[in-house]
C-alpha cells in the first residue's frame, strides 16, 4: 500500500518551509511561519486549523479519556494529573513494558535511516504543521499542566515551541548533509592504474533517544530533543513529567500518525507514562538501549545522569542564578517598567527569571537624578506593585504556581532578609483553586555569609534578592562568581558606562554566559527568539547545551562510511 504522504506530497508542503528556515539561522534575522495571536487560527486564519472554539472543545473531549496510542507493550493505564488551576484532567495513558516496547522502537530505525536527511526532515515538518493546526486545543493542555496564563500558553506552548522544534530540524538536516551522499575516489599511481573506490556516507542514529520532560515547559522544552533526534534517525521515546503528561501525548499521538501515513513504522516515537511514585526515568536512562538523553529540571538530577548514563549522550538543561548588575541607565523609567514585568512573568517559574538584582550600596546615575540603593529597590517594588495592582492584569501575567514546592519556596524567602515587597494572593474568578502569588523582593547583603546562601542558592518561583554591593566593580566580580559556581541561563546589565558594559561582557565571554543590556522595551532578558537567540550556551553549570546550535545535533548521529572497488 503506497503511502499516503508521498516524498513528493511532503516536499511540495514542506520544502519551501524548511529553505526558509536554513536561511533563518544563518542571517539571525527574525522569522516565524508559526503565528502568535491567537485569531490567526480556525475560520479566517490557517488553513485546516482549530479556531478558540474549536481547539476548547478538543481540549474538553479528551478530558476524562483513556488516550490509546496503539503501542506495543501496553500493560496498563496510568494518569492522575490535577491542573494547577484546579480541576482535574482524568486522562488515563497506556503505562509501558519496556522490554516490550524498546524492541518494538528499533524495529523501524533501519528503515527511517534509509530514508535520508531531507525525507526525515519533511516529515518531520508535517509533525510541526499538524500540531500548529491544534495550536488552541495544545494551549489549553499547556495551561492547564504547567500553570501558565492562557495567553502565554497559547504562545510560549504554541508557535514559540513549533519554532524551537523546527529549528531543531533545520539545524539537524544542514549537519547532516553537511558530508556528500556518495564520492568516487580516485588516487594516482604513476604509471599503474589508479586506485579506485566509490564511498557511500549514511547519517546513521545512534539509537533510541529519550525525552524527560519537564513540568513548566513540556512542549518549549520538550521539542528541541524530540526532533533533533528524530531528524538524525533515531526512534524518540517520551517520558513527561507526570504532572505534565497531556501535551507531550497529543504530541506522540501526531508523530505517530504522520510517521504511519509516510509509511513508516509509528513506533519511531512512543510515550513513557508512568504510575504515581514509580519514577522510570533513572531505571530508563541508564538502559543500554537508551543512547541519547534529553532533560530539562534540577540540577541535581542533571548532574546524577550526566554522571550516570555513561552510555548516553546526554543533554541537559538545569538550574542557575541568574544575575543581572545594575550600575546606571539613561532610561531608569524603562529599566524599572521591564524589570517588573521580567520578574512577574509566569510567577518566575522560568529558568531565565532574574533572581539576583546587583545594586551599588551608594546608589546609581539615571536620567531622572542619582539614586540610592534604597530608591531602586523601592521603585522596582512599586513598579511590579503597579504592573500587577489590577488582578485581572496580574493573573494574565502569572498564572498559577506549577505546585506546592514554589509555594513553600516563596514564604520562605521573605524569611531570609528584610521584604522590600511582600508577595500578596491574587484571585482567580474562573479559577479559584488556583494558587496565584504575586513576587517577593527581598533585601540582601553582598558582604554577609549568610545572605550569600542565599542569593548564591536558586529559589526557582516569584523571588527576587536585591543584593547590596560595595561597587560595580564588585557586582562584576560577583556575577562572574556566580556564573562560575552556579550558572547562569541568562545575564543582564544596566550602564551607561562602556567599562562596565566591556567588563560585563568579558565576563560573561570567559564564563560562556548570555547576555542582554539595557533591555527598556518589549524585549525581555527571560525571552528568546527561535532562529535568532540561543538559550542558554552549554558553557557554564546551568546547562551542557544550547537551543539550538550545531554542537546540540551533530552528536545525535554518526557518519558511517561504506567503501566499495570501483
Amino acid at each position: 500500500m503506497a503511502a499516503e504522504l508521498s516524498p513528493h506530497l511532503l516536499s511540495e508542503k514542506h520544502r519551501p518551509t524548511l529553505d526558509q528556515t536554513l536561511d533563518a539561522i544563518h542571517t539571525r534575522a527574525y522569522w516565524s511561519p508559526h503565528p502568535e495571536h491567537p485569531k490567526a487560527y480556525g475560520e479566517g486564519g490557517a488553513s485546516g486549523s482549530l479556531s478558540a472554539a474549536e481547539g476548547k472543545a478538543a481540549f474538553d473531549a479528551v478530558l476524562r479519556t483513556r488516550l490509546d496510542l496503539g503501542q506495543p507493550g501496553t500493560d496498563g493505564w496510568t494518569g492522575g494529573e490535577i491542573s494547577p488551576y484546579g480541576p482535574e484532567l482524568g486522562v488515563e495513558y497506556p503505562h509501558a513494558d519496556l522490554d516490550v516496547l524498546l524492541p518494538a522502537m528499533r524495529a523501524g530505525m533501519a528503515a527511517w535511516r534509509e530514508a535520508g536527511p531531507e525525507t526525515r526532515a519533511l516529515v518531520c515538518l508535517e509533525i510541526l504543521a499538524r500540531i500548529s493546526a491544534r495550536t488552541h486545543e495544545f494551549a489549553h493542555a499547556v495551561m492547564h499542566t504547567s500553570g501558565q496564563a492562557f495567553m502565554m500558553a497559547f504562545q510560549a506552548g504554541g508557535p514559540h515551541a513549533q519554532d524551537r522544534g523546527l529549528e531543531a530540524v533545520a539545524y539537524a538536516y544542514e549537519e547532516q548533509i553537511r558530508t556528500p551522499r556518495t564520492a568516487d575516489w580516485s588516487k594516482p599511481q604513476g604509471k599503474r592504474d589508479p586506485l579506485q573506490l566509490h564511498k557511500t556516507y549514511i547519517a546513521a542514529g545512534r539509537g533510541i533517544a529519550l525525552l524527560i520532560g519537564c513540568n513548566t515547559f513540556p512542549t518549549w522544552n520538550g521539542y528541541p530533543g524530540l526532533f533533533a533526534s528524530l531528524a538524525t534517525g533515531n526512534p524518540v521515546l517520551v517520558k513527561p513529567h507526570p504532572r505534565a503528561v497531556l501535551p507531550l501525548a497529543l504530541t506522540v499521538q501526531v508523530a505517530r500518525e504522520v510517521l504511519s501515513e509516510a509509511g513508516f513504522d509509528p513506533n519511531l516515537v512512543c510515550l513513557a507514562a508512568e504510575r504515581p511514585g514509580e519514577g522510570i526515568a533513572k531505571a530508563l536512562a541508564v538502559r543500554p538501549e537508551i543512547k541519547i538523553i534529553d532533560y530539562t529540571g534540577s540540577t541535581a538530577f542533571g548532574d546524577w545522569l550526566e554522571a550516570n548514563a555513561r552510555q548516553a549522550q546526554v543533554y541537559t538543561e538545569k538550574a542557575g542564578v541568574n544575575t543581572i548588575v545594575v550600575d546606571s541607565t539613561d532610561d531608569y523609567r524603562g529599566m524599572l517598567s521591564n524589570l517588573a514585568f521580567s520578574l512577574s512573568l509566569y510567577s518566575g517559574q522560568m529558568c531565565t527569571t532574574p533572581q539576583n538584582l546587583l545594586i551599588p550600596r551608594d546608589g546609581i546615575a539615571t536620567d531622572t537624578g542619582d539614586k540610592t540603593y534604597d530608591d531602586v529597590v523601592g521603585d522596582i517594588a512599586a513598579a511590579v506593585t503597579g504592573l500587577l495592582g489590577d488582578d485581572a492584569r496580574a493573573n494574565a501575567l502569572l498564572g498559577a504556581l506549577v505546585n506546592p514546592d514554589v509555594k513553600t519556596r516563596l514564604e520562605a524567602a521573605a524569611g531570609l532578609g528584610e521584604v522590600a515587597l511582600a508577595s500578596r494572593e491574587v484571585a482567580n474568578p474562573e479559577f479559584p483553586d488556583a494558587v496565584v502569588r504575586t513576587p517577593v523582593v527581598v533585601k540582601l547583603d553582598g558582604t554577609k555569609p549568610d545572605d550569600e546562601a542565599a542569593y548564591l542558592s536558586e529559589c526557582f518561583g516569584p523571588v527576587a534578592f536585591a543584593v547590596a554591593v560595595d561597587s560595580t566593580a564588585d557586582a562584576v566580580e560577583l556575577l562572574r562568581r556566580t556564573i562560575r559556581d552556579k550558572g547562569a541561563m541568562t545575564v543582564g546589565a544596566y550602564t551607561t558606562s562602556p567599562e562596565v558594559e566591556r567588563a560585563v561582557e568579558d565576563v560573561c565571554l570567559d564564563e560562556s554566559a548570555q547576555l542582554s543590556l539595557n533591555l527598556t522595551g518589549g524585549v525581555y532578558v527571560n525571552q528568546t527568539a527561535a532562529f535568532s537567540d540561543f538559550h542558554g550556551s552549554g558553557g557554564n553549570p546551568a546547562a551542557n547545551a544550547a537551543l539550538c546550535d550545531g554542537a546540540f545535533v551533530s552528536n545525535r548521529f554518526r557518519m558511517v562510511e561504506v567503501r566499495r572497488q570501483a
